[in-house]
């Protein structure tokens, strides 16, 4: 017999065995664990299902159950499930946000990639307005602004 009852004995004021399946994944000093697992699932079924399922198993179902059971009590119409759908519109709004990030990121980048080669074009133009070898002014090219002002 274990020297302290686990928090399933306890709940259910029975004296703890030395083979309890309960005691390894609910420990008295957290008996608030089972009473949720035992309100929504039920002692004896909780107990079936640790039995059956491999030692090394166990533990992830003891807290498998529980948070289900945690979150169905706090949400009894969606449970976990009502969580598991919120996470997923965060996710598909962070994607949207990324998205919309992304393009206008291209979009800039665009943009400045033009306003580059505008200016590279302003350098080439802006000599042959300078007065030739002979002093005299160049007017033969001439540089359309009226892109600048779209």
């Amino acid at each position: 017999m274990n020297s302290g009852r686990c928090a399933a004995c306890k709940h259910l004021r029975r004296r703890c065995p030395s083979d309890c399946v309960f005691s390894p994944y609910f420990p008295a000093n957290n008996p608030r664990r089972f009473a949720y697992v035992h309100k929504i699932y039920g002692a004896s079924n909780v107990g079936k299902i640790l039995l059956d399922l491999p030692v090394n198993r166990r533990a992830e179902a003891a807290d498998s159950l529980y948070y289900e059971a945690y979150c169905r009590i706090k949400d009894p119409v969606y449970g976990c499930v009502g969580l598991i759908t919120i996470l997923h519109q965060q996710i598909h709004n962070a994607q949207c946000q990324l998205a919309r990030i992304q393009a206008e990121i291209g979009a800039l980048s665009t943009q400045s990639q033009s306003e580059v080669q505008q200016f590279q074009q302003v350098e080439n133009v802006g000599p042959s307005f300078l007065p030739d070898q002979n002093g005299v002014p160049n007017s033969t090219s001439f540089y359309d602004l009226s892109t600048w002002f779209d």
